[in-house]
């Protein structure tokens, strides 16, 4: 890996056209390298994966991604505690080929990467894409939303990745190519650099709570005066009340209400887990330090006339959608959160559906 890098930094200096400061260049380009990177990204798990390796490149130990949808528009966000962006970076990271100095680039399964490296390609593909927050070594907060009828996803995104030893010990990933399945791959390839949190954008901020709790004594969170100071992750920490939560929360691309703020404050929602301790309890097994499962043995021969149960992903992601359209109306009701996702099983003898339900204190 480092003689691959080193080759492919030797050859990319000769391609950089300026040093931009701050520890990004910008690399020369021709046309048709421009639209090969607005081809880069072909749906929003494509976006998700080149957030998160945007962070880690950026030396984040902590990784948060809240992601939601409301109608066609799917929404991004995607806060760190890695090296921050400059002001005057804000906007030109989205311009074609700026990047992070080439000798801070890494390779993984996906490729060769900078930090700000596939941020162009995102934001040519996205209906919006801003650094809504960031500062050196104070961490990053990008948002981003897209039209699903124009950049695609797949329908079902509640099932979780199942992994397993293939031949020759190789590692098998099955499920649905959706935002879970990306988010888990990554997590569990960048295990060792840092920890990816997953959730909607009320259980990421109540993660980001948390962590500016542990991270922050009562006299700082309770005399900070400036919550922008404070490190991306640990800002929430500062809010006084609901509404400067609220407030604040906007600032890291999370859109909440008040009342899930207060929720929040009072400790009525769960923070966002690790994505790999996510997976461990979806599985029923422990995989949290990055073991997988064994291949699960061959079915048993079904008698005549036996049927199991097996539905088409797309008549399970439609089936999920009326769940929780149908769960809405008594969330609303009974005064519950209506921002979740069911997660519907199809079982040996039975449809098992699971519904978070977390009630207004």
């Amino acid at each position: 890996m480092e003689a691959f890098l080193e080759a492919t930094n030797a050859q990319s200096r000769l391609r950089v056209e300026a040093d931009l400061g701050d520890g990004f260049v910008r690399l020369r380009s021709d046309e048709a390298q421009r639209r090969q990177a607005i081809h880069d990204i072909r749906s929003t798990e494509d976006i998700v994966i080149e957030l998160l390796r945007n962070s880690r490149d950026a030396h984040a130990r902590n990784i948060y991604l809240a992601t939601g949808r409301e109608g066609d528009t799917r929404t991004l966000a995607v806060v760190d505690d890695g090296d921050g962006i400059p002001e005057s970076m804000h906007a030109r990271v989205f311009e074609p080929r700026v990047t992070s100095k080439l000798d801070t680039m890494s390779l993984d399964k996906w490729g060769v990467h900078g930090r700000g490296m596939a941020l162009y390609s995102i934001e040519v593909n996205a209906e919006s894409a801003q650094v809504v927050s960031s500062h050196p070594g104070g961490g990053c907060a990008l948002a981003v939303s897209t039209d699903v009828k124009k950049l695609g996803e797949k329908r079902d995104q509640s099932s979780f990745p199942v992994f397993q030893l293939g031949e020759a010990g190789a590692v098998v990933v099955r499920g649905p190519k959706n935002i879970l399945r990306v988010t888990c791959e990554f997590a569990l390839d960048a295990r060792k650099q840092a920890t990816v949190y997953l959730g909607s954008a009320t259980e990421v901020a109540a993660a980001l709570y948390a962590c500016g709790k542990r991270s922050l004594t009562a006299a700082q969170a309770a005399f900070a005066v400036d919550p922008f100071a404070l490190p991306c992750t640990e800002r929430l920490a500062a809010a006084a009340d609901p509404a400067m939560f609220r407030a604040l929360a906007s600032t890291l691309g999370l859109a909440l209400s008040e009342r899930s703020a207060r929720r929040i404050m009072d400790g009525a929602i769960a923070p966002a887990a690790p994505v790999l301790e996510q997976l461990a309890c979806a599985l029923g097994e422990n995989q949290a330090e990055g073991d997988v499962e064994d291949p699960k043995p061959a079915a048993k021969p079904r008698r005549k006339g036996e049927r199991a149960l097996a539905l088409a992903p797309d008549d399970l992601a439609a089936f999920a959608g009326r769940v929780q359209e149908a769960f809405r109306d008594i969330a609303r009701d009974y005064y519950l959160e209506a921002d979740v996702t069911p997660v519907v099983r199809i079982e040996k003898d039975a449809v098992r559906i699971t519904i978070p339900v977390e009630k207004q204190r």
